[in-house]
């Protein structure tokens, strides 16, 4: 045209047209791929977390199954140990699903929580360490626990025994120059009397919620239960955190219930929100944590962030 002849297209001239075009005609994946290398960054650059003033007690609770309690507490604990911090989970779920996911024995009669409610036992004599992740440790669950709930109807002071027996674990720690920075204790599906253990146990209380409609069917329920709970058994307890799980930026829905839940609890919801991810699906049937099975996939990144974010809030 006009004499002028006409060239390929050259990768420098992708790169002038990439940068000097608006961010609002980003396709979603570019988006998504922009967000998850800023997101790595973020992540990485941060080597260490602070360590708290003092032992925080995290109940991972919602009554509706298959949120994300199980999958949030192993991960939770995994990036905040990664982080340079001592952190003890206790499974109080009688599938032992978090003993699973650390990789902790957990088979029928081995000594875990069952042995630390029912018969008092030390807990010093039934925490394990975490192979895969130094600084964390489990107080394991087995199948026996589905029994406690029943034994626990006719044992005196039945709602507090878990809390005498980790705080006096708490304070052993501490004499030894070896205080635990966190502790997450991972609930059963329901609000019995092994969710009121963790109730009376815990100080704040972090609920997973997955983002689709039905989440958010019966958290008015648990939080009155809580309130019940913070009323009658510990006044020291407060729901802090909300963490949005399995959310997928795709969908109009899991915007809208991210919306919903932040117009109910404020800033108490977590601005990390959990992602879909395949990978987080797949590390426990490695008895492993998705930090560990793949640190660099969306879903660890996340982990890590919303670890993070924990901890600056003091």
């Amino acid at each position: 045209m006009n004499g002028e002849t006409t060239r390929p297209l050259t990768a420098g001239d992708i790169d002038v047209q990439t940068s000097a075009s608006s961010l609002d005609d980003e396709t979603p994946l570019a988006a998504a791929a922009r967000d998850h290398v800023a997101l790595a960054q973020r992540v990485l650059a941060t080597t260490s977390l602070p360590r708290p003033a003092h032992t925080r007690v995290f109940v991972v609770a919602n009554q509706k199954g298959g949120v994300g309690k199980t999958t949030t507490t192993v991960n939770i604990a995994g990036a905040l140990a990664l982080k340079g911090l001592r952190v003890l989970v206790v499974d109080l779920d009688p599938q032992g699903n978090a003993s699973t996911a650390l990789a902790v024995p957990h088979a029928e009669g081995t000594p875990g929580v069952y042995e630390a409610l029912v018969d008092g036992t030390d807990l010093d004599e039934l925490v394990r360490p975490c192979p895969d992740i130094p600084g964390l440790t489990v107080l394991p669950a087995t199948i026996d626990l589905a029994g406690a709930e029943i034994e626990l109807v006719s044992l005196v002071a039945r709602e507090t025994r878990l809390d005498k027996a980790l705080q006096a674990y708490l304070a052993d720690c501490e004499q030894a120059g070896d205080r635990i920075d966190y502790v997450l204790i991972d609930c059963p599906p329901s609000l019995g009397l092994l969710t009121v253990n963790a109730l009376v146990a815990g100080r704040e209380v972090l609920i997973p919620i997955q983002s689709e409609y039905y989440a958010l069917e019966g958290l008015g329920q648990l939080v009155r239960n809580i309130s019940l709970v913070q009323k009658h058994l510990n006044p020291a307890l407060d729901i802090t955190t909300i963490l949005l799980t399995m959310y997928d930026a795709r969908t109009r829905l899991s915007a809208g219930v991210a919306d919903e839940v932040r117009a109910f609890f404020g800033d108490k919801v977590l601005k990390t929100v959990i992602p879909r991810s395949v990978r987080v699906s797949e590390a426990p049937s490695y008895q492993q944590t998705v930090l560990t099975y793949d640190q660099s996939s969306s879903g660890a990144l996340s982990y890590l962030e919303a670890a993070r974010e924990i901890t600056g809030r003091v």
